[in-house]
């Protein structure tokens, strides 16, 4: 007989355990949903007030602060900036980043990190040259325009008999080459903005 009660007491503290989570929940939850509809943003700063009586960013706002500095993404390619190039909202030096986009512009870009200074570029194959292919990544280590500020790794694969793509040597010239056709890039674009 204990052990049958003991059994149904368990059950039952079981089942009301479980009752009371739930019911938690959706407390929470309610109150979550509640809050949502008490907020206002008139008088919030870097906000406007929208024809639909929405309040969104404002964009309009060149000193509006985002993730990426002082007036948003679209500063940083702003050519009347008055700094070095460093690119306020970039972590690399705007005339690097952008020179190595532009030098690479017929690979194709897997991923490009404008905070961490590092482009991707997918397997390219010329088609001069079907059976070998190039991996381009490119490092901007520095916020100022510095020879030192930019590095370029290089992959090359053949393609085998059997279809295969194998690894292969790179000339150790390549490398330094790209870093050198960066630069003289950057070296254009500031001398152009300095021109201005």
């Amino acid at each position: 007989m204990t052990s049958r009660f003991q059994a149904s007491t368990d059950v039952n503290n079981t089942t009301f355990a479980t009752w009371c989570c739930r019911g938690a929940a959706v407390i929470l939850m309610a109150g979550l949903l509640g809050a949502c509809g008490n907020v206002t943003y008139d008088g919030v700063e870097d906000t406007t007030q929208t024809s639909q009586g929405r309040f969104e960013p404002d964009v309009n706002d060149p000193n509006r602060q985002t993730i990426f500095g002082a007036g948003g993404i679209s500063n940083l390619w702003d050519e009347t900036r008055p700094d070095e190039g460093g690119g306020a909202g970039l972590g690399v030096n705007a005339f690097l980043w952008r020179a190595s986009l532009d030098t690479f512009a017929f690979l194709p870009p897997i991923s490009a990190d404008p905070l961490g200074g590092v482009i991707i570029y997918d397997w390219y194959a010329s088609p001069e040259t079907p059976n070998e292919r190039f991996k381009v990544t490119v490092y901007i280590l520095d916020t100022r325009l510095r020879a030192d500020g930019v590095q370029v790794q290089v992959n090359r694969q053949l393609r085998g008999a059997d279809g295969a793509w194998y690894e292969a040597a790179v000339d150790p010239a390549t490398p330094a080459s790209l870093v050198d056709a960066v630069l003289t890039r950057a070296r254009q674009m500031r001398i152009a903005q300095l021109g201005q």
